[in-house]
Parts: C-alpha cells; structure tokens; sequence
C-alpha cells in the first residue's frame, strides 16, 4: 500500500495545474491533502471521479481558506473530524481527519503557520500541545497509525537551509522545535529522517522568492510519522520533488508500507 500527503495550495488551483496527472503518477492507495481551500461541492468533478477514490472532505468554515481532505481506495470504516468523536467543534479551520481503514489508520493534519502575526502564532501555540496530547493514544495503539501532513515546524538544522537567520521565524522557533522534539521522543517515527540520517534536508517546502526552489534552499515541515506497529511496515519513503513542480510550493510526501494494496 502507498500513502502520500501534499499540501496543495488550493485544490481547484491545483487541478488547473494538472494535479490530476500528478496524483495518477504518484499511484497512491490513500492520499492526504491540506490546504485544500475549498467546500466538497467547489471540488472539481473529476477528483471526486477519478481514482476509484473514496473522498471525505474537511473545509475550514472561512471560504477559499485552509481545509483537509482524505482519498482512499479502501472505503473508511469510521472517519473523525478534528480532535474529538463527535461534532467538530475547535476544528472551524478543517486542519485534522482521520479514518479507520481496516489494517490502516491515518490522520491527515495541517497545523496552523504562525507567520502572518502574533495572533496566528497564539492559535498556532494552542494547536500543538492539543494535536500533541490528541495524537499520544495513536502512537500506543497496536493497529499501524500513520499521522501525514504540512506541520508547519522544521526540527532541527538540518530541517531548514537559512537555519541561522530564521532563529527568531514562526516554524523554526526554538519552542516548536522542542514540542516537534517531543513527538518524536515520545515513540512516533519521522519516516524520512530515519531513512536519510543526519543531512540537510530533503526539504519539502520552498519560498517562491530568491529563487528558492531552484537551488533547493527550503525548509522540511511536511511529513509522514509512524507508530511502532506501522514503522515495522514501511518498505520506502521519499520526498517526490519533481510531482510538485508546477503545482504546488510543497512536495508530496511518499511512503510505501507492506501491506496489500486495494
């Protein structure tokens, strides 16, 4: 089974670029999506179509802003939206979804930037204790867990090309590094930095200014983290860089697990 999550930078904007294609070459099994930037019903007809997808959708209340959604070739058993079982009450802005698909679960999450200002930087400060305390009885579960998304934290150094002048930057601020620090210690499994070891990068996201993108100058805030039981599966993973070119500011995050495909 393969499973990627992408930040897309707006889904309709995306298909217009040829997200379609590129989902199709990725051949994932179930793909994660954030910033999706649009209700279900302003969805393009073809996405929903395509694939053989069963398509469940989180849209922020605010039109045209932030939003997940979740595609799976195997039908969800059970789907939670935002951190509780129940109404999604504290997730107005559509950032988490999780679904049960039998062997597998996943969560495709987007956790709020801070870069606009203090006050997103607040609701970006209360978001991760919350999505960390959520996420703690995931990480124990015997049942293969896969948390996917844009977290909008690089770990450390090696996370980020400019990591000296962006000390004192939302997304590099010394206590988002400790709290992203934290998951990781506390048993989930950053995918590709145990696959790369101690380099700089691969990086997931890049500025559009300064020519960011071309000479891979970018940050890694986009991941795949596994739970014991789901680590034990993971046969590859990877930053597919050139899927993105055209659509997107980030890049899709892959991982290939031992598990049949649908």
């Amino acid at each position: 089974m393969r499973v990627a999550t992408w930040n897309i930078n707006g889904i309709r904007s995306a298909w217009k670029k040829g997200l379609g294609d590129r989902l199709a070459s990725i051949d994932a099994d179930v793909v994660l999506l954030q910033e999706v930037r649009a209700m279900r019903e302003q969805a393009p007809g073809a996405l929903l179509e395509s694939g053989g997808y069963h398509v469940v959708w989180n849209p922020a209340d605010r039109p045209g802003y932030s939003g997940t959604a979740l595609l799976s070739r195997v039908e969800p058993r059970r789907v939670v939206y935002g951190l509780h079982d129940g109404p999604s009450e504290g997730d107005e802005e559509g950032r988490l979804l999780t679904a049960d698909l039998g062997g597998l679960v996943v969560a495709c999450v987007y956790l709020p930037s801070g870069s606009s200002g203090e006050h997103r930087q607040a609701v970006k400060d209360q978001w991760m204790p919350r999505f960390g305390d959520w996420a703690q009885p995931l990480r124990r579960k015997r049942t293969p867990v896969l948390l996917g998304g844009d977290l909008n934290v690089a770990h450390t150094e090696r996370d980020i090309f400019h990591w000296k002048s962006n000390q004192n930057t939302s997304g590099f601020l010394p206590h988002e590094r400790e709290w992203m620090g934290g998951l990781l210690s506390g048993g989930w499994h950053d995918l590709i930095r145990e696959k790369h070891g101690d380099v700089d990068g691969p990086y997931s996201w890049w500025s559009n200014r300064g020519q960011a993108r071309a000479l891979d100058r970018g940050w890694r805030i986009d991941y795949l983290l596994a739970n014991a039981a789901a680590k034990k599966l993971v046969l590859d993973c990877w930053i597919d860089r050139d899927a993105a070119d055209g659509i997107s500011d980030h890049a899709p995050v892959v991982a290939q697990l031992d598990l049949p495909a649908p």
